[in-house]
C-alpha cells in the first residue's frame, strides 16, 4: 500500500513539473528579452512603437499570451541619457484536472542611460 501511494505521489509531482514548469521558464526568457531590448533601446533612436512591435513578436515566439495593447513602454530623456521602461502583464492558464489554475505574470524591466 505505501509502494502505491509513493508512486503515486511521484507520478503526480512529475505531472504537476510538466504542466507548471514551462510557463515559468517562458517567463524567465521572456524577462530576459525585454531586460535586452530595454537595454539596447535607451541607446537607440527606436520608438515606443517599434520598441512594443519587438516584445509582442518576441512574446510570440515564446508562445506567451500577452495583449499587445497591454504592453506598456514609457521612454523619458533622450537618446543614452534617458530611461527605458518596459511592462507586460500577462495570464497562463494551466488546465489541471478538475481545477484550472491562473498564473499572474509581470515582466517588467527599466533601464537607465549611462548619465
Amino acid at each position: 500500500m505505501k509502494l502505491a501511494l509513493g508512486a503515486l505521489l511521484i507520478v503526480a509531482i512529475i505531472y504537476l513539473g510538466v504542466e507548471f514548469i514551462p510557463p515559468y521558464w517562458a517567463n524567465y526568457q521572456f524577462e530576459d528579452a525585454i531586460r535586452t531590448e530595454a537595454l539596447m533601446s535607451t541607446n537607440n533612436a527606436k520608438t515606443e512603437d517599434a520598441i512594443r512591435d519587438t516584445v509582442y513578436k518576441k512574446a510570440q515566439e515564446l508562445e506567451i499570451p500577452a495583449v499587445k495593447d497591454n504592453i506598456k513602454v514609457v521612454r523619458t530623456g533622450s537618446q543614452g541619457t534617458g530611461s527605458v521602461t518596459i511592462d507586460v502583464p500577462y495570464v497562463v492558464q494551466v488546465n489541471l484536472p478538475g481545477y484550472p489554475v491562473e498564473l499572474h505574470f509581470e515582466a517588467a524591466t527599466t533601464n537607465k542611460g549611462v548619465f
